[in-house]
């Protein structure tokens, strides 16, 4: 796998400090949210990776048109950044996992939920204004994972947070809704499943999304042992009738399978961004976890549920911005 720090005639990553650089006629940027509050973690690189991957399936013509896919990362918890509302310039949104209660105000660094987390909630405001103008966008697309997840539900008002007793972690499974079964969508991976309807996915969270009676929101899946906990959500639908242009799972569906999340082990402990322990644990757990069946219904919900999206929105832009592809 290429290394998301290196310079590539395709593709440039971008971790932005203080200010985002301006925009440039020959990038298209793509914007990560950033909601790990500096957690040593594997899901954003995962993030940005699959966009590089997606990003190479395009790279002649991206060349050829002398244009690059850029990621903008922003730490939004941290650091209190948050990219442009749709504009021209940016028209995709990721939005990542990360640690602590859904809601900023509890994060006391005491409490359990807080997992050591103390924030300032100055943040929320602006992100749920930046999920408002979005959503009046209807070019643009954001895809929430997990604690983004989380958030958009509370945005929405479509779920509240509801501490599980005991944290659901592993290959858990979750089902498709009627209306994800009838999705024109996910109708497409319910065909891929065994029953039409189980799916299993990468888990690591201390909440569930406790569905509230007036969403009005398409439910596409919940928790097998609990059907009022929502685990995926579209929140509106692409212009083109098919694909979510709004949508979040309470899964973790940029942990594709074994060699992928190594991979962005690896290259974390090669720029020393994590310690050789939090390496070796990490790489052990996935190990272990990401094998046989396991992987195999990893990839399956990874792509179904975040890349093939991902993909779909991303080749609308390149599209339009590579002649060779437009033709």
């Amino acid at each position: 796998m290429r290394d998301i720090h290196h310079p590539y005639d395709f593709f440039d990553y971008v971790r932005v400090i203080g200010s985002a650089p301006p925009p440039e006629s020959n990038r298209i940027d793509v914007a990560v949210l950033d909601m790990n509050h500096s957690w040593p973690n594997v899901g954003h690189d995962a993030v940005v990776h699959s966009v590089l991957e997606i990003a190479e399936g395009w790279r002649d013509a991206l060349v050829a048109a002398a244009t690059k896919v850029r990621v903008l990362s922003f730490d939004v918890r941290r650091q209190l950044l948050l990219p442009q509302p749709p504009n021209g310039r940016f028209h995709l949104y990721l939005a990542t996992g990360g640690p602590g209660h859904l809601d900023p105000r509890a994060n006391d660094g005491i409490a359990e939920w807080s997992q050591g987390i103390t924030e300032d909630p100055a943040w929320e405001r602006p992100l749920f204004r930046l999920f408002d103008d979005i959503a009046a966008n209807r070019e643009a697309a954001l895809i929430g994972i997990c604690h983004s997840f989380g958030l958009m539900c509370r945005w929405s008002g479509a779920a509240r947070p509801v501490m599980r007793g005991e944290k659901s972690s592993g290959i858990p499974a979750n089902i498709l809704s009627d209306t994800g079964v009838r999705h024109p969508w996910f109708s497409r991976f319910s065909r891929e499943l065994p029953d039409g309807r189980h799916f299993r996915v990468v888990d690591n969270r201390l909440f569930d999304l406790i569905l509230n009676e007036s969403c009005d929101a398409t439910c596409l899946s919940f928790d097998n042992d609990n059907s009022r906990a929502v685990t995926m959500i579209e929140f509106a639908r692409d212009a083109g009738g098919t694909m979510p242009r709004i949508f979040g799972m309470n899964h973790h569906p940029e942990i594709i399978d074994r060699e992928h999340v190594l991979a962005v082990l690896e290259e974390k402990r090669t720029h020393r961004e994590v310690s050789d322990r939090w390496y070796r644990e990490r790489a052990a757990t996935m190990s272990d976890l990401l094998e046989g069946e396991n992987e195999r219904q990893s990839r399956l919900t990874s792509e179904y549920t975040f890349l093939e999206p991902l993909r779909h929105h991303l080749a609308k832009i390149v599209v339009a911005r590579c002649p060779v592809l437009s033709a």
